[in-house]
């Protein structure tokens, strides 16, 4: 067998299947083609966002991270940006939902690569990284501000370097208190008595803040793994670096991963996500308040005074090509969260977009067993359905074998 096994890997150096000097499982140009399609160095140069023309900007950049820092925008002085998204924790806090002031319905989302992306949250109802950074802002379960507290506070606090990047600053001698459109009660009643001056004035400080906030991300890369270092030493016809190897099941996990598995259906490019929205017929994170994904936020959307089309977007009507296709029919993404990328994914316990599933080999589990949402759901009134109702995975069968060596490779991401 040994004999065998030494004479399938010289002819395959010989027809170019895999270089002669590297030890290891064999790869075939078929994986070796698909490798370089996940390598980070295939991801391409990331695009000016034109919805944002101080994306790129340095002092943007730096005034948004002293905004990402800071607790003092919250209202309880003790909620940051980085409360949720932690640096020591790749932007992200390893809880199963956010917990600012009080706890989210939702998981913390990583934030190291989702410049690249072209809707936010795990519905997707913000289409721009500075109108993402926004609505925490002014929920109360996160930041807790109104608008008018956000805005007073940069303009305050910041004045100088808020200046340099945007100009000067408005008058705020007049502006309401405890005021903002979104929230009911005295801080709709206080927002609606402001004059339509004031009211853009405000809208206009805080459409800034999110953009400078997103200046800053937009500096967050996504980082090289060991999977990247491997590969480009295979690719290279080098011999990877001991640290950089991958083990037998790890590789038998990656042809998995992009096999029989059909991971990569979903789970494709250099950032492991297609970024787009499915239903995987997870179970309700709260099942007496459904939470219906992607089919509320595409309503929510043309209707968002900060998106691409709005007027505090920096982009020409022409240029918000992705707002402009979407559709807007609810029943098309019922239950439907959008895919996130598995970069550093085994650092990012639990799963799901309200932490559902605890471990990756349950996350395994759960998309070979397809399991059946009708078997663990209530009879809930109302006109849209559960999200649980069905599921776009594919039937898909793996030994136990097979499920190890796929959690191998995601433990290598």
């Amino acid at each position: 067998m040994k004999l065998l096994s030494t004479l399938r890997v010289a002819v395959s150096a010989l027809i170019g299947l895999v270089p002669a000097a590297c030890s290891g499982p064999e790869l075939t140009p078929y994986d070796m083609k698909r490798a370089k399609e996940f390598m980070l160095s295939s991801l391409p140069a990331l695009g000016a966002d034109p919805t944002n023309r101080y994306g790129d900007d340095p002092g943007a950049a730096m005034l948004g991270e002293k905004l990402f820092f800071d607790t003092a925008l919250s209202a309880n002085s003790n909620v940051s940006c980085a409360s949720c998204h932690q640096p020591d924790k790749a932007f992200q806090d390893g809880l199963p939902r956010g917990l600012g002031i009080g706890e989210t319905p939702r998981r913390t989302m990583a934030l190291r690569g989702a410049q690249w992306g072209d809707w936010f949250f795990w519905d997707g109802r913000k289409d721009s990284q500075w109108s993402q950074a926004l609505e925490p802002l002014e929920t109360p379960a996160e930041h807790g501000m109104t608008r008018d507290m956000v805005a007073r506070e940069v303009v305050t606090r910041y004045r100088t370097d808020y200046e340099a990047v945007f100009g000067p600053v408005p008058d705020a001698s007049d502006w309401p208190y405890l005021a903002s459109p979104l929230l009911p009660g005295a801080p709709q009643e206080n927002w609606e008595k402001a004059s339509p001056a004031v009211q853009d004035a405000i809208n206009l400080v805080f459409a800034n803040t999110g953009k400078a906030i997103a200046a800053f991300q937009r500096t967050l890369l996504p980082e090289e793994n060991r999977i990247d270092r491997f590969f480009a030493a295979r690719l290279a016809g080098k011999e990877p670096a001991e640290g950089d190897r991958l083990t037998e099941d790890e590789i038998e996990g990656f042809k998995l991963f992009t096999g029989k598995a059909r991971c990569d259906n979903c789970h494709s490019g250099p950032l492991y996500t297609d970024q787009f929205f499915h239903n995987t017929g997870v179970e309700l994170g709260n099942r007496e308040k459904p939470d219906y994904g992607r089919a509320l936020a595409v309503l929510f959307l043309k209707q968002d005074l900060f998106s691409c089309a709005g007027p505090y977007s920096d982009a020409e009507p022409m240029q918000c090509r992705e707002l402009r296709f979407m559709s807007d029919d609810p029943s098309v993404f019922e239950g439907a969260f959008k895919t996130p990328g598995l970069r550093g994914v085994s650092q990012r316990p639990p799963y799901m977009h309200a932490g559902q599933i605890k471990t990756l080999e349950e996350v395994v589990d759960h998309y070979v067993v397809r399991p059946d949402p009708f078997a663990t759901l209530p009879e809930l009134d109302g006109t849209i359905s559960p999200h649980g109702v069905h599921t776009e995975v594919p039937e898909i069968e793996l030994s136990e074998e097979e499920k190890r060596q796929l959690v191998a490779f995601l433990n290598a991401l």
